[in-house]
């Protein structure tokens, strides 16, 4: 067999873990494929043995969504390449992940539009689920960034894609949840990089102005990085922090008193020095840093990301402050800022219906053991966003039943459906997630 094809329990034990540390399921084998012919044979193998087969790029999903129980694991880490920057482009291998991108685009003084917060994810990995951020708000998300895919069918063709050729296969894979086919090459947009990022740190105590000052960050376009976040304070208070952010190129400088005027923010904002627009986007990496020095990266994350109607968000976070705020912690924090509807184009991620949603994420650290009161607590938070016309961003660790999903995907079920027998007819792709095609 061609790649490199491992047995172990090390290996085995390793694959059958992830970031979430809630679900642990040891696959049968991990293959590590260095060429398409690679993928397409693991496909091939699982296939005939009438298993199941989940890619797993960086391994950060939260509730077992990498994992194949008693399967085969993909792991993508040879798919590492970063194989042209272009103007306005670049083509990349999904195993790439999202650090080194933006390593290779910044020295063409360019990079991608949407970033998610952390880097550590896979090119693969978001662009199969969606993939949010800070410049959402202008950008939508990083699968309606992405021009072309190459991508290996659950039967084990090869085809590549983009919005004029292939359309079909185009469309399942963006935010597919990995469905569908196995993304092996992407070709994403780019837009010139600043040199530089000013951060806003402003301070709220109401919760209707904190909102409210989002939504207008949102329309004026005044600002290229918009979120929200709420954390408890030493007296058990709500606390509202929005964080925004302008880049730009010196000797030009931002007008701090145009960006701000709008806004109702309490006197108490905090207004951060200028940084390095690098810096900025991998602002994560330090955070990451100090988690794993202090083991607490290891622990359980039953994280939940809901999306919510802008209209519905500011009762819905009021109704369910308890449950959102339980067990945060020092390291858990609640996110939350809007996003608006245009700009997200690819038809298998469901959105609220409505202009404006809200993405909100609660960030949990369990200590070992105390993560099943978490995922229970976050069923119930999937429910009650559900009752006031939101729905699940689809990385959770929320338990889903097959009916679940069918009501997730609401009318798009049907489409789903025909896409699975199209792409995958052995429908033996993406087991982590529990969904049911029969």
């Amino acid at each position: 067999m061609s790649g490199i094809w491992h047995t172990d329990d090390v290996h085995l034990t390793s694959a059958g873990a992830d970031f979430g540390n809630c679900i642990h399921a040891k696959p049968s084998v991990v293959v590590v494929p260095r060429t398409v012919a690679d993928v397409q044979e693991a496909l091939r193998y699982t296939a005939a043995r009438n298993l199941s087969l989940a890619v797993r790029g960086s391994g950060h999903s939260t509730y077992g969504q990498c994992q194949a129980d008693g399967g085969v694991v993909l792991d993508m880490k040879r798919f590492n390449t970063v194989h042209d920057v272009r103007s306005g482009q670049a083509t990349i291998d999904a195993g790439v992940r999202w650090s080194d991108v933006v390593a290779a685009t910044l020295s063409r003084q360019q990079a991608p539009p949407v970033l998610t917060d952390y880097l550590g994810t896979t090119v693969g990995g978001t662009l199969s689920v969606g993939g949010f951020g800070g410049s959402s708000h202008g950008f939508g998300l990083q699968t309606d960034n992405v021009d072309s895919l190459a991508v290996v069918t659950g039967s084990g063709d090869f085809r590549e894609c983009s919005a004029v050729s292939n359309s079909e296969l185009f469309d399942a894979v963006r935010g597919g949840l990995g469905q569908f086919g196995v993304i092996v090459n992407a070709t994403i947009r780019l837009t010139a990089a600043h040199e530089s990022v000013r951060q806003y740190k402003l301070q709220y105590s109401n919760l209707g102005v904190f909102l409210g000052d989002q939504l207008r960050a949102m329309s004026n376009r005044l600002f290229d990085h918009v979120q929200g976040r709420i954390r408890v304070d030493a007296d058990g208070h709500l606390r509202y922090r929005l964080d925004l952010a302008k880049y730009f190129t010196p000797p030009r400088r931002p007008d701090d008193d145009a960006l701000l005027s709008s806004l109702q923010y309490d006197s108490c904002a905090e207004y951060n020095s200028d940084v390095d627009y690098g810096d900025f986007i991998n602002r994560m990496a330090d955070q990451e840093l100090d988690l794993r020095h202090t083991g607490e990266w290891f622990y359980p994350h039953p994280w939940a990301s809901l999306l919510i109607p802008a209209d519905k968000i500011e009762q819905f976070i009021e109704t369910t402050s308890s449950s959102l705020t339980d067990d945060l912690g020092n390291s858990g924090l609640i996110m939350v800022y809007p996003i608006p509807t245009t700009p997200i184009t690819a038809p298998f991620i469901p959105i609220p219906h409505c202009d404006t949603f809200f993405m909100l994420a609660v960030l949990r650290t369990a200590s070992p053991g105390a993560e099943a009161r978490m995922i229970a607590s976050n069923r119930l938070l999937y429910e009650q966003a559900r009752d006031v016309g939101g729905v699940a961003y689809a990385v959770n660790a929320v338990p889903m039943s097959p009916g679940d999903w069918c009501t997730h995907f609401g009318s798009r079920w049907q489409a789903i459906a025909r896409a699975k027998r199209r792409f995958d007819p052995y429908r033996i792709l993406a087991p982590g997630y529990r969904m049911s095609f029969d």
